[in-house]
């Protein structure tokens, strides 16, 4: 029964992409469990590129079965956008399956997402506004409208009638907006009834089912660690759990089948939009690992804030998922450098601080205490094996893996699908 998890460590944009692509090989469905198209991976196989927003990243392997859990909010106009991307550039999409329970972003989340984030100005929580937020909130509330409910013509009515009841007094009275149709909202998303049918599936069934046979399952999730909404820097957060628990309610598996979870961990650190982050950089070193990292976001298009490793989040994020394994990556971004500042604790009022504060107060006041690593200036692209690496890169990896709780099993040394260091098989 092996199911696996892998996930972001930090604030995402670690490279679960690559690490889920370099597996998709070995395993027989991998799995979307939380968020929505406002993840991004990038995935590079031979001299090709390829930017999933959406779709799981097994989507690249043949011979895999990529999974849209219920736990995933789906915007059906992004769906189809990126399936017709992959089939022109010669893609098999056909065995991909997406939950009858999973939620449908619809016009009106995507505006009121908008709309919102416009009115909290200076106080803006920095989402992509692409209604991820209000898809969930719409869930919670329990007036959301899944994808079964595009194949009743009647119920998606109902519910769409139910959501708008409150959403047209808010984008009119508050807000200053027209009002939104109901019937434009029902005919559009009919509209995408049958082009998605071939892809509706039970996934909690076929999943559990494929656990039972012995199939490998890997579970991939969106954001990271830190954007998780309980467990993040809160509000600055996803709207769904990116750590392990999610992948349980998020695809329908229960916790006693996951047999090892992978936490991806980039050598340095960057997050993407509003919130605290105790080791980012406004000098030559931030600007430096934006450009050699290329760090800009797949799905916003916005530059990534850039900063020094944290192993205070890395050893909460161990924590807080039950980490077995870490997957180390864009270690090469760091070529260069005569010393590599590493933060090991905070310094919080005067006092020093090993793991990461639950006030959200104090971790905004956090200040990041360094320990100097030496660094290398070989290049390390072409490294096979651990023992290719430079002894101070070496001595980077062994000391992360140390500070961060949990062993290091593969190290990313390019953007390519081949340029891994594999240390210990996660399957």
């Amino acid at each position: 029964m092996p199911a696996l998890v892998l996930l972001g460590a930090q604030w995402g944009d670690e490279g679960k992409g690559k690490a889920t692509d370099l597996l998709g090989g070995s395993v027989d469905y991998v799995v979307r469990y939380q968020g929505g198209n406002n993840a991004g991976h990038t995935v590079v196989v031979g001299d090709q590129k390829y930017a999933l927003h959406l779709l799981p990243s097994g989507i690249l392997s043949p011979g895999c079965t990529p999974v849209i859990g219920n736990g995933v909010v789906v915007d059906p106009s992004v769906l189809l956008s990126e399936l017709s991307g992959l089939n022109e550039r010669g893609v098999d999409t056909s065995k991909l399956l997406i939950s009858g329970n999973a939620h449908i972003i619809t016009p009106y989340n995507v505006t009121v997402d908008k709309v919102t984030e416009r009115f909290l100005g200076k106080r803006k929580i920095g989402t992509t506004g692409r209604g991820i937020g209000p898809t969930y909130s719409d869930k919670i509330n329990r007036v959301g409208i899944r994808v079964q409910d595009l194949y009743d013509e009647s119920i998606l009515t109902q519910k769409v009638e139910a959501a708008l009841d409150i959403k047209n007094q808010v984008l009119t009275k508050l807000y200053n907006r027209r009002a939104i149709a109901v019937g434009q909202v029902v005919e559009e998303l009919l509209g995408y009834a049958a082009q998605i049918e071939q892809y509706v599936a039970d996934t909690v069934l076929v999943l559990n089912q494929a656990l039972d046979e012995d199939k490998v399952v890997l579970f991939e999730g969106g954001q990271g660690t830190l954007l998780d909404i309980d467990h993040g820097t809160y509000p600055f957060v996803t709207s769904s759990n990116p750590t392990a628990g999610g992948a349980c309610t998020g695809a329908g598996v229960g916790p006693t089948k996951i047999s090892r979870v992978i936490g991806i961990l980039k050598a340095y650190t960057t997050r993407v939009g509003a919130g605290p982050f105790p080791t980012e950089l406004f000098d030559e070193d931030g600007e430096a690992l934006r450009r050699i990292g290329g760090e800009r976001g797949v799905t916003t298009g916005r530059d990534r804030r850039c900063g020094w490793f944290d192993a205070v989040i890395a050893r909460y994020a161990t924590r807080v998922n039950g980490l077995t394994d870490f997957f180390l990556t864009k270690l090469d971004v760091l070529t260069g450098w005569e010393q590599i500042p590493v933060c090991v604790a905070y310094e919080i009022d005067g006092k020093r601080v090993e793991e990461l504060p639950y006030s959200q107060s104090d971790f905004h006041h956090a200040k990041p205490v360094y320990e100097n690593l030496p660094g290398w200036s070989e290049d390390i692209t072409k490294a096979k094996s651990f023992s290719d690496l430079p002894k101070n890169a070496q001595s980077y990896v062994k000391a992360l893996e140390e500070m961060s709780g949990a062993p290091i099993s593969a190290i990313g040394v390019g953007p390519g699908r081949d340029e891994t260091i594999e240390i210990n098989s996660f399957i």
